[in-house]
């Protein structure tokens, strides 16, 4: 067989402009690969054009099969051409057995195959190019390669070697600038189109993605050889590609290396972020782990995610950083998930330092000296910031007069200014089981900004003088200087008031005015909301198995009532203040239900009558001109004012209030006060949200660690259908929901727990039946 044009010219090597071309590089063959990676549709990118001498590329394998019994198939069975079969459809009588055909396996690959036997009336057995025998539909066939019979299989890989390169019929043809058919393409390049070399031909142009295009035409398919451009062009996507391969190898490597190393081992958080490609992909991941990720994200971790033999769900991804250890197994999603501020930038930071070196007081000149009040601070156990405590005697008249004095944090921060605008944008201190992210920078929050035992501490001290009925008969907002005498739990706090201790009667004298308020409350159609709340407090959290200590409050404590009482009539004050100031003020209210309290009286007090009161409540409302009435509570205004450090809003009471009493104007307007505390409150419902989920994942894990088959006490507070109860665990202060068979709301329960799995959100609570024998007993 004599050279062809193309073979002629490959003899003398790639011609200098190509490598002109191709960056001066000199151009080389790929090396042998697998015939599997054809199978996804990639030809080598940098196949060299290769000297072919006295030989064509198809030479050796047309020796080999010639030494077979050779016969054209479409003489001997009448087998029609490619286009034929594709337009009159492939029939079982198309197809023989020793054929050597091209079938679509799926949507991403087509493999070469060598029929064995019919397969049922219409499908045929075949082996393909990876030794597999499946069975194939005709309509899955893509090319017959014409001209060959009885083909052995087992040299299907040293067929497809034979067919690699395109670089030097392209350089052939693309100065043509003409399309070409595969028999054309197969004479220019083999020096004829026999059957294995039309098959060669296809294959390479078939799969081809940077030399050649597919054009249709109404006869045959034709290719068109693309511009230089454009070939260029997508040999830097296909070396990009490569490059991204290879970086991704790298990185599964890294992955299922620290995934092998025990806990204690592993690469700590910060050494996945020192290189930049692989802090791109750990992102990455950890976006698609909360479902925040962008789609080049999520192709990453896809990638990835296949990569190591996971399937691609947002678990699999949080698995995968825990098991490397960049996260803890108890990671808190959410604060990626909603993208919270845990930090504070450098430039807040260097503010907050300016003010801990000294301010000056603007309002010390009218700061009243009460330091010789016996204060007392009442928070629970954990608490960092401490931004109220109270005081109260009893006036000569027999009236009770008590102080409400909160944190003054205005006199160190100013309006509008690096800090306050943080804290606008942060709206809230977030309180969680693991951690406390303050409003304020942390050496402000609490230390300077907290009232401390025993130090004298700025403040603004409202004082209520009361009627004996519990309303208001007198009230006063003034900047103070008070020193706290005691720093006291919910626990110690209520301690104290059962023991009555006669040097204590301060404390009496605040749970009696608690009292008497709460009395002239419900006389004005306040609705009874307190329920039993559950508190963690987890020590360590990043281990693995951290310790949990639950505290269950009953909203109902003597002395949680006590300060509640006093929160109230703080509020009730300023909003008053307010209204005889015509001052603009976040004044917050309630509408009255339109169920009447009464409705719910045959309920027993307690949770389930305050669990109803709740489920019929309105929606609150602002305004920020004048007190609005409060249904809930019972009272024609309400103003937060008690908790600055922690709550944004108090802090714009407290802006607007030093200005009035300094005989300054306010520093915000009515619009301005409602746009500040709509965009407050927006990060306020992400942080209770965020304090919902945690504090449920942990009493998840709580109940989750408790023994197999351990009974709970739980109360019925409302049934959702049928005898589908929502119930409250009085042990655990959480709400669930299960079957009961037998009693009414208000009655008590035993339940057990199935199962609880915190991650997946999981709880599984089955009702108990006591033996009645035993009752009987």
């Amino acid at each position: 067989m004599g050279l062809s044009p193309m073979a002629a010219r490959a003899a003398c090597g790639c011609s200098s402009a190509a490598l002109a071309f191709f960056g001066s590089r000199p151009l080389r063959r790929a090396g042998r690969r697998p015939a599997a990676a054809f199978a996804w549709g990639q030809s080598s990118p940098y196949g060299g054009c290769r000297s072919r001498l006295a030989h064509s590329l198809v030479d050796s394998v047309l020796d080999e099969l010639r030494s077979r019994r050779r016969v054209r198939v479409s003489a001997k069975i009448g087998l029609q051409g490619t286009k034929e079969l594709s337009d009159n459809k492939i029939d079982k009588r198309a197809l023989q057995k020793g054929l050597l055909l091209e079938f679509q396996k799926d949507s991403q690959r087509s493999l070469l195959a060598v029929v064995e036997r019919p397969d049922g009336k219409k499908n045929w057995m075949v082996t393909d190019q990876n030794g597999i025998l499946s069975s194939i539909k005709p309509q899955q066939v893509t090319y017959v390669v014409p001209g060959v019979m009885n083909f052995d299989a087992s040299r299907i890989d040293e067929f497809l070697e034979k067919a690699q390169d395109l670089l030097c019929a392209w350089m052939e043809l693309s100065e043509k600038d003409k399309s070409i058919m595969v028999e054309e393409f197969a004479e220019i390049v083999y020096g004829n189109k026999e059957s294995l070399e039309s098959y060669c031909a296809h294959f390479l142009l078939s799969r081809d993605i940077v030399y050649f295009v597919k054009v249709e035409s109404r006869d045959c398919s034709m290719y068109q050889p693309r511009s230089p451009p454009q070939v260029e062009e997508l040999l830097r996507r296909k070396r990009a590609k490569e490059e991204a391969e290879k970086e991704l190898e790298e990185f599964v490597h890294l992955v299922k290396s620290a995934k092998a190393l025990p806990m204690e081992s592993k690469p700590p958080k910060s050494s996945w972020l020192l290189d930049e490609k692989v802090r791109q992909k750990i992102e990455a991941l950890q976006a698609y782990a909360v479902d925040a990720c962008d789609d080049e994200q999520r192709r990453l971790a896809g990638n990835i995610l296949k990569a190591m033999g996971f399937t691609r769900t947002s678990s699999a991804a949080l698995k995968l950083l825990i098991n490397v250890g960049y996260f803890p197994a108890h990671v808190n999603l959410d604060l990626f998930k909603y993208d919270v501020r845990t930090m504070y930038t450098e430039e807040v930071l260097s503010a907050a330092e300016e003010l801990l070196v000294g301010r000056p007081d603007s309002d010390m000149h009218i700061r009243k000296d009460l330091s010789t009040l016996k204060v007392y601070a009442i928070d629970v156990d954990e608490a960092d910031e401490l931004d109220d405590a109270l005081s109260a005697i009893r006036l000569p008249d027999g009236r009770i007069k008590v102080w409400i004095h909160v944190a003054d944090p205005t006199c160190m921060i100013k309006p509008r200014g690096i800090i306050d605008r943080e804290a606008m944008h942060r709206g809230t201190s977030i309180f969680l089981p693991t951690a406390t992210f303050p409003m304020f920078p942390e050496r402000l929050a609490m230390n300077v900004m907290s009232l401390q035992q025993g130090k004298q501490c700025k403040s603004v001290s409202v004082s209520v003088t009361l009627h004996p009925d519990g309303s208001i008969a007198e009230y006063t907002l003034e900047n103070s200087v008070i020193k706290p005498t005691y720093m006291l739990t919910y626990e110690s706090a209520t301690e104290l008031l059962y023991m009555s201790l006669e040097e204590e009667e301060e404390l009496r004298i605040l749970q009696e005015a608690s009292s008497i308020c709460a009395q002239w409350r419900r006389s004005q159609g306040s609705i009874d909301t307190a329920m039993i709340e559950p508190r963690i407090k987890v020590s360590n959290p990043d281990d693995p198995e951290p310790n949990i200590n639950l505290y269950v409050e009953d909203q109902a404590n003597p002395a949680m009532q006590l300060v509640s009482e006093m929160m109230v009539l703080c509020g009730e004050a300023v909003a008053a203040f307010g209204a005889d100031n015509n001052l603009p003020l976040p004044y917050r209210g309630h509408p009255q239900c339109n169920t009447a309290v009464s409705a719910f009286s045959h309920l027993p007090d307690g949770p389930a009558r305050s669990f109803a009161n709740i489920s019929v409540l309105r929606a609150a409302e602002m305004d920020f001109q004048k007190p609005v009435p409060h249904g809930i509570l019972g009272i024609p205004g309400y103003v937060q004012f008690t908790s600055p450090i922690r709550r944004y809003v108090d802090l714009l009471a407290h802006y607007q209030v030093k200005a009035f009493l300094r005989g300054d104007s306010p520093p915000y307007s009515a619009g301005d006060l409602e746009g500040m505390t709509f965009i407050a409150s927006m990060h306020v419902k992400v942080a209770r949200r965020l304090h919902s989920n945690s504090l449920r994942y942990w009493l998840l894990e709580y109940l989750r660690r408790q023994p197999k088959g351990r009974k709970y006490k739980a109360l019925i507070l409302k049934f959702v259908k049928d005898r589908m109860a929502v119930l409250l665990l009085v042990e655990v202060g959480m709400q669930v929901t299960t079957i009961v068979s037998r009693g009414k709301v208000g009655d008590e329960v035993s339940v057990a727990v199935d199962t609880a799995h915190p991650r997946d959100d999981i709880l599984s609570i089955r009702e108990v039946i006591e033996d009645t024998d035993d009752n009987e007993e």
